[in-house]
């Protein structure tokens, strides 16, 4: 079946970095687009950044353009979120989503000011 396994959420200070992956398995992983969504306190999912099967075509929402940076490894079936520049409207817990509207258990994402 398919599993997704986030890491990589943490505290950082604002304007900081960091890096989210999601392992994937239990699927062709190279068949599959993958996104992340995220999710804050009192508020609705939202998605984040889209990445094609081949990691060629990246999608971003607004509020992250600029700033975050998805891509993929097909050879690890890995997927990650690169994020600078974080502010305080984007702590949340971050998902990776993939086929058959499949969620991982999300990474905490914390930013202090």
């Amino acid at each position: 079946q398919v599993q997704l396994v986030e890491s990589g959420g943490g505290l950082v200070q604002a304007g900081g970095s960091l890096r989210l992956s999601c392992a994937a398995s239990g699927f062709p992983f190279t068949d599959y687009a993958m996104n992340w969504y995220r999710q804050a306190p009192g508020k609705e999912r939202e998605w984040v950044a889209f990445v094609g099967g081949s990691g060629g075509h990246t999608n971003y929402a607004g509020s992250v353009e600029g700033r975050f940076t998805i891509s993929r490894d097909n050879a690890k079936n890995m997927v990650y979120l690169q994020m600078t520049y974080l502010n305080p409207e984007d702590p949340a817990v971050y998902y990776c989503v993939g086929p058959y509207d499949s969620w991982g258990q999300g990474t905490q994402v914390t930013v202090s000011s």
